[in-house]
């Protein structure tokens, strides 16, 4: 049983399935690295300056009590950090998509059924005609 269950989980399949898992979490972190700390600055650069992470709608502002406590935060929209997810996944699904794309280029092409003779009727019916002349 135990055998059985080695060769299951050890099956090409399984094994590359958890090696895209794990790549595609890695992928994931340098993506969100490299959105948060490059694109959307230059993003930010030339939009005037803004950082897109801090742009919200605010429902409600914070209430500071006189020590300068805040005793009940701020409730808001964080539609700029929505903004940097949207760009992460955009980012993320074209990278998977090249990744896939090049392993698809490295798989060996099926190979195509080699072409069929003709059957014994188109064969007898040229030897009946090779024979009418």
């Amino acid at each position: 049983m135990l055998k059985e269950f080695k060769e299951f989980i050890m099956t090409g399949n399984v094994v590359e399935f958890a090696v895209a898992v794990i790549m595609a979490g890695a992928i994931g972190g340098v993506v969100k690295g490299f959105v948060d700390n490059i694109v959307m600055p230059v993003v930010g650069h030339f939009s005037g300056g803004m950082d897109f992470a801090e742009l919200k709608v605010v429902l409600s502002e914070a209430i500071v009590n006189a020590e300068g406590v805040v005793t009940t935060p701020e409730n808001a929209i964080m539609w700029g950090s929505w903004v940097n997810t949207i760009v992460n996944l955009i980012i993320v699904g074209f990278v998977m998509f090249l990744i896939v794309k090049a392993y698809n280029k490295t798989k060996k092409p099926a190979e195509e059924p080699a072409p069929a003779g003709p059957s014994q009727e188109d064969l007898l019916a040229e030897i009946r005609d090779l024979l009418k002349k």
